[in-house]
């Protein structure tokens, strides 16, 4: 199965750990399109460029995994969470987004920054907005139609 990994790329931070959960999506057998893999490898890139190459990556995925950390979700995830969207409407290939929210903010019960919106896309998708990457992992092969221990 195809993941289209979606989440602010903007720090080290950020981006060392979109790395690390991509690697363990890899290791389980996911396909992953991380966006920043492609987009800092390219120097001159410009907002056409962009969205031609995040295409590239939403186009086959088959489902979303999108992290919402941060004190409201990034506009760009939200953009890639809608496009997806979009694109189930007509390609049944496509499972559903699978919202991170690993922010403290939303354990603690203070705003969890994810505009309701955003919530509802997620959840007319299929899917669903989990606290940590093991129930991301479980949802995404639950997507793909895994059959686990909680699932049978």
């Amino acid at each position: 199965m195809k993941i289209y990994f979606a989440g602010p790329l903007f720090t080290p931070y950020e981006r060392g750990y979109i790395d690390e959960c991509a690697a363990r999506l890899r290791a389980d057998g996911f396909e992953v399109f991380v966006p920043h893999e492609h987009e800092l490898a390219q120097s001159d890139t410009t907002p056409d460029w962009i969205f031609a190459k995040d295409m590239d990556g939403l186009g086959p995925a088959n489902a979303v995994l999108a992290l919402l950390d941060g004190p409201m979700v990034d506009d760009g995830t939200a953009c890639e969470i809608g496009i997806f969207y979009a694109l189930m409407q007509s390609d049944p290939e496509k499972k559903g987004v699978i919202g991170l929210l690993t922010d403290l903010r939303g354990s603690r019960g203070e705003s969890t920054g994810v505009n309701l919106f955003v919530a509802g896309c997620i959840q007319a998708t299929g899917g669903e907005i989990v606290s940590s990457f093991d129930d991301a992992l479980t949802a995404l092969n639950r997507l793909r139609g895994d059959q686990t221990p909680d699932s049978i």
